[in-house]
């Protein structure tokens, strides 16, 4: 479970192919009528990246960065981070209500009115209980702990006291293949048409 983050290149292109993935068993009777199973609480993103530039001389070594990044991760085995460049963030993202007896909260987002657990946050800039700031009293669990993503107070909130917070976060994922191709087109110069990941909880 690696906390390394993929690195920003000044290569990726701007074609960034995003795809939430459900996972449905579908039964249909002999009479039409269907039967469905929703094996998956929340999607599983997946991301298919592409580089138009990366330079192998030895001023920049972009190629060996990101073919180092991925032999590192080697291929689909071991986890890593990514920041979306347009979901990274949330501000005043309700995480829960106080009972008075819980004392752990999980960090959610909203992105369109659907709402799903965030397990790996970068930087949780405030948390506020009934819009006050906490400025002592809680621990975040980053990604590579055994509750990635939750927030504990020492003190339980109140019953009835509504928590939110201000936070950054990138998405867990592995490698979907096992292979990746660079393909060069001049000297010196190569890019990769296809670097997918997806998603993963643990």
């Amino acid at each position: 479970m690696s906390i390394s983050v993929l690195p920003s290149l000044i290569g990726l292109g701007f074609d960034v192919v995003r795809t939430p993935q459900w996972d449905t068993v579908v039964q249909q009777a002999l009479n039409g009528k269907e039967t469905r199973l929703a094996r998956q609480t929340y999607p599983r993103w997946k991301w298919e990246l592409t580089y138009n530039l990366l330079r192998s001389n030895p001023f920049y070594g972009e190629l060996q960065q990101l073919a180092g990044f991925f032999n590192e991760r080697q291929g689909k085995y071991d986890t890593f981070l990514y920041q979306d460049a347009d979901d990274n963030s949330i501000t005043g993202q309700s995480i829960g209500t106080g009972d008075g007896t819980t004392t752990s909260f999980q960090l959610i987002r909203t992105f369109g009115g659907f709402i799903e657990p965030m397990l790996a946050p970068n930087v949780v800039s405030a948390v506020y209980i009934n819009s006050v700031v906490q400025t002592s009293g809680v621990s975040i669990n980053y990604w590579g702990s055994t509750s990635p993503g939750m927030i504990t107070f020492t003190t339980a909130p109140a019953s009835g006291t509504a928590i939110t917070a201000n936070f950054s976060y990138y998405f867990p994922v592995r490698m979907d293949t096992d292979n990746v191709s660079f393909n060069m087109f001049l000297s010196q110069y190569y890019k990769a048409k296809k670097f997918s990941f997806i998603s993963v909880k643990n």
